[in-house]
């Protein structure tokens, strides 16, 4: 092999960018990585997060060789085994687990950490052929998932924004966290003199470069969606004929927007009366508008009435006539990373639990049988789980037996028996989708693993040996296992050439002489208000972190700074509060430090704390999540962003 050379890959992170990247190496060593000038969405440019990937994979703190726990629980301290000892504990304990209380006492548990179906999908293979407990829900999202289940679409190929006259920005910061999204809103721009409003509690970096922006308050978006309805309907602005194709109750909808003029809503949202009106008017007038949502909005008691107003919204404006009208949230190219994890393989029927309840799960003692085995990859519930407090009090059980594969000592790796050192993107082959685009993305290995590192594929193989599991999808190779979600007419050679390929759905198709959909829902009549003296506390993306990925990286903390509260500025000053001070953020679930930036871009009563931060041993850190109540929406979204907080100096 040469000893410069460039290699195709992919990032493999939870955004809806989904990047194509070039690893350039160099005497077997990875020296930069560079996003893919040819791939329609990269455009040659990666984010502030991963543009130095490379030192992820080098890190002088990554785990490289398999640990066994030597002290307490979330103590940290480890010993290093081999690779066979480890494999021979997992399966022993497995085995008594499965003896002693049965498969369903084990439980797999993982996310987003990599969206590649090699590393996310691969050891679902083992956990279904045992028969363990199943897992269904989402971290985030859900609320979106409920109402795509009901058969609303909620994405589009969002290149197709280029011909968008108006773009309704609702809840979503593409600057930082999608920010290649945000070169097809520009392009609208110029193309289409498209008007792109911003509707957010903050003024982000999104909302400062957008035409408009409406400051909502948190968890009224229904409300404002509702408010929007009534001025279409009341001034024959709604495309009554498509969405009476389109609707199973539309009386039943219009009689319940009919309930929220103008200036009722104004008083729950906090956006002035004239303000809707001109949105509404400006949302019938284009030819076609989108309303492009970010996840956050959803991210409350109120999640599946935010997504089924704006739902609505799209289908009275009649704006999925059009190519670039209609609602986005996510886009998927056509791809089955579902079918890579094999759920084939489960044998009956075993219990499935709510991923998002990790705490309830873990602490329950009526749940029969108890998790008494959990292995944890792509995730690190103990900082980005609703409830984080309680969530590390289950993984704190002395007869909890845990594994966790990481790169690094996160907050939950600290409270594992056994930890296994996973190879990072630049390390293994794999294949992946995007929820942001129509792209599948390959990702070659650049470099052999560092130290012991294993795909988690290998790790799959290995164990389903040593527990004799003879099942021929528990034994195949990475290849095998990420070729297994393509659709069958990909040209899989091209793909793995080329990098990436498009395979797109196409717009979505509404087909209402098999189901109709359904517009009316619960309008919130009031939203969650703060208690006198208290603050409701939003938790924005941060800049340089994607979810708790990186917060422990040297050059993004340094970018990022220091856990920053931001608080209005007249908040501040009523209690005299001052710009850098440390302050505490308190409620009954527990305490948190800061540095509080004083600021006029976030609403009155309203706190935000960027970024998920590890805790730091010894001092009390910034874990915004143990914050969090146990409250969801009613289809299974964490209510986050119903958190409230006492903000005093320290």
């Amino acid at each position: 092999m040469p000893q410069s050379y460039e290699v195709r890959g992919c990032c493999p992170l939870d955004c809806q960018d989904t990047c194509a990247w070039t690893a350039s190496v160099e005497n077997g060593r990875v020296i930069q990585v560079r996003g893919a000038r040819d791939h329609p969405f990269t455009r040659g440019s990666l984010c502030a997060k991963v543009r130095d990937y490379q030192e992820r994979t080098y890190a002088p703190d990554r785990i490289l060789y398999p640990l066994r726990r030597t002290g307490a629980k979330g103590a940290g301290q480890f010993t290093p085994i081999s690779w066979d000892e480890a494999i021979d504990l997992i399966a022993t304990r497995v085995t008594e687990i499965i003896i002693r209380h049965g498969p369903e006492a084990l439980m797999p548990h993982s996310f987003m950490g990599s969206m590649g179906v090699v590393q996310r999908r691969a050891l679902m293979r083992l956990f279904h052929a045992l028969g363990a407990t199943r897992v269904h829900g989402s971290i985030c999202g859900q609320a979106g998932n409920v109402l795509a289940a009901e058969g609303h679409p909620i994405g589009f190929d969002p290149e197709e924004f280029i011909l968008s006259q108006l773009i309704l920005v609702w809840g979503s910061n593409d600057l930082t966290t999608a920010h290649h999204h945000w070169h097809f809103i520009q392009e609208a721009r110029h193309a289409s003199g498209a008007t792109i409003v911003s509707i957010d509690p903050v003024l982000t970096r999104t909302a400062k470069a957008c035409d408009r922006h409406l400051a909502i308050h948190p968890g009224s978006d229904a409300v404002l969606a509702a408010g929007i309805a009534h001025v279409l309907l009341e001034e024959s602005l709604a495309d009554l004929g498509f969405a009476r194709q389109i609707a199973s109750d539309l009386n039943e909808y219009i009689r319940q927007v009919s309930e929220w003029p103008p200036a009722r809503v104004a008083g729950v949202c906090g956006v002035a009366p004239d303000d809707i009106v001109w949105l509404a008017r400006e949302f019938a007038r284009a030819r076609p508008a989108a309303i492009r949502s970010g996840i956050a909005p959803q991210q409350t008691i109120h999640g599946e009435a935010y997504v089924r107003g704006l739902s609505a919204l799209a289908i009275l404006g009649g704006h999925w006539q059009l190519p670039g009208g209609g609602l986005f949230i996510e886009a998927y190219p056509v791809f089955y990373d579902v079918r890579a994890a094999r759920p084939d393989l489960i044998p009956g029927e075993p219990r499935s639990l709510d991923m998002a309840r990790l705490g309830e799960i873990l602490t329950d003692r009526t749940l029969w049988p108890p998790v008494k085995g959990l292995m944890i990859w792509g995730t690190n519930p103990a900082v980005v789980q609703p409830n984080a407090a309680l969530v590390r009090q289950g993984l704190g059980r002395d007869d909890l037996f845990t594994v966790v594969l990481e790169h690094f000592f996160t907050d939950t790796a600290r409270y594992a028996d056994v930890i296994l050192p996973s190879t990072t993107q630049l390390e293994h082959f794999d294949i992946q989708g995007s929820w942001g685009h129509h792209y599948i993305s390959v990702n070659h290995p650049a470099i052999r693993p560092v130290g012991e590192a294993k795909s988690h594929g290998e790790v799959l193989r290995l164990l389903a040996k040593r527990l004799g599991l003879a099942q021929p999808a528990l034994h195949e190779s990475d290849e095998t296992i990420a070729s297994s979600a393509l659709p069958l007419d990909v040209d899989r050679a091209a793909l793995h050439d080329r990098g990436w390929l498009k395979t797109s759905p196409g717009r979505p198709r509404f087909e209402p002489e098999k189901r109709k959909l359904r517009l009316a829902g619960p309008i919130p009549e009031r939203i969650a208000s703060p208690a006198s003296g208290m603050f409701r506390l939003l938790a924005p993306k941060a800049r340089y972190f994607l979810n708790s990925s990186f917060a422990n990286m040297a050059r993004q903390r340094h970018a990022q700074g220091r856990p920053m509260l931001a608080m209005n500025a007249g908040d501040a000053g009523a209690r005299g509060l001052v710009d850098e001070q440390e302050v505490f953020l308190k409620n009954a679930n527990g305490t948190i430090t800061a540095s509080l930036h004083v600021t006029n871009d976030i609403r009155p009563g309203v706190v935000a704390l960027p970024g998920k931060w590890w805790s730091v041993p010894g001092t009390i850190g910034a874990v915004g999540n143990v914050l969090t109540s146990s409250s969801w929406s009613p289809g299974g979204q964490p209510a986050f962003n119903d958190t409230f907080v006492e903000v005093e100096a320290v």
